[in-house]
């Protein structure tokens, strides 16, 4: 991965170049699924917050959960969940526009003053195309996806797992860059290009 495969993935379409990773514990909480899929869920954010070095907490002081996972059928379900519309602005044209679009799938991040993930939003409808998917592997791509701000064109072309030998897996590159993100030394949050080049850098220490 280069200094510019790690920029592009945290350039948006606006040309802005933005990264941000977690700066408080995670916490999620999952609604609408089974105990099974539940599991599954919570062994993804497991697997990804190791990997990150970070920390994951049975309860955010300020928030409770900081974390929000929903799987539904119909968009219009987001409008009649208690106090979302407090915990995420303009709800309503937002759940119009992605019924326009025919969205199955979007995040919401909210930041702390200094520009880290403070929370997350992650609304999955699940219509033919995502209910074909194992939970295992939908699971692991949200969490990746949910981890670090990526850019909103990161993963259009290629996704951030691969499979190999029958099994889903995170895509090593990523992997990588997941790991050297979180970094101690890095920012939480960066507006600057060259922060790919300090990305890079930390990847190529630890190999």
């Amino acid at each position: 991965m280069t200094p510019e495969d790690i920029q592009s993935l945290f350039t948006r379409e606006s040309g802005e170049f933005l990264f941000a990773r977690w700066g408080r514990p995670i916490v999620p909480i999952v609604f609408g699924v089974e105990d099974e899929t539940l599991t599954t869920v919570k062994g993804a954010f497991e697997a990804v917050v190791s990997l990150a070095d970070h920390k994951m907490a049975e309860t955010d002081p300020e928030l409770g959960a900081n974390c929000m996972v929903f799987f539904f059928r119909d968009w219009k379900e987001l409008l009649e969940v208690p106090d979302l519309d407090r915990l995420v602005p303009d709800l309503v044209p937002l759940v119009a526009r992605l019924i326009a679009a025919d969205a199955n799938q979007y995040r919401v991040f909210r930041f702390e003053e200094d520009g880290a993930i403070r929370a997350a939003f992650v609304f999955l409808r699940m219509d033919k195309e995502l209910s074909k998917i194992p939970a295992e592997t939908l699971a692991l791509s949200q969490v990746v996806q949910t981890i670090l701000l990526w850019s909103d064109t990161a993963f259009k072309t290629q996704s951030p797992l691969a499979i190999v030998d029958g099994a889903t897996i995170l895509r090593p590159d990523i992997a990588g860059l997941i790991r050297a993100a979180y970094d101690p030394v890095l920012p939480g949050a960066a507006q600057d290009a060259a922060h790919a080049l300090r990305l890079f850098a930390r990847i190529q220490q630890s190999q």
